[in-house]
């Protein structure tokens, strides 16, 4: 299993757009595959960060995950969400193992 960290920098005045946006994602990430874990918005300190985590498989499964992503007219209505409100600064994409007892 891998999971994959999502950190967003965000607009903190389109806080509203952005967790429209993470809304949008969650059931694709689920329909194309993956777990979501949900989105983790500001609360207390920096009003500008903001977190995704989900789960895939694999990394064979994620690959497989993003090039369907790449054809999908919902995903790609998601991502033109994002570019029209401009809510989201940048992003890093980082994948993490899990490991337990």
């Amino acid at each position: 299993m891998i999971t994959c960290y999502l950190k967003y920098v965000i607009d903190p005045y389109k806080v509203e757009e952005f967790e429209h946006y993470a809304k949008l994602w969650i059931p694709l990430v689920n329909r194309l595959g993956g777990s979501h874990h949900g989105y983790f918005m500001p609360h207390e300190g920096a009003n500008n960060i903001a977190l995704a985590l989900f789960s895939f498989p694999s990394l064979a499964a994620y690959e497989a995950y993003r090039e369907k992503m790449a054809t999908d007219s919902e995903c790609q209505a998601a991502f033109a969400y994002a570019e029209e409100t401009r809510c989201i600064a940048s992003y890093e994409r980082s994948f993490m193992r899990p490991v337990f007892e």
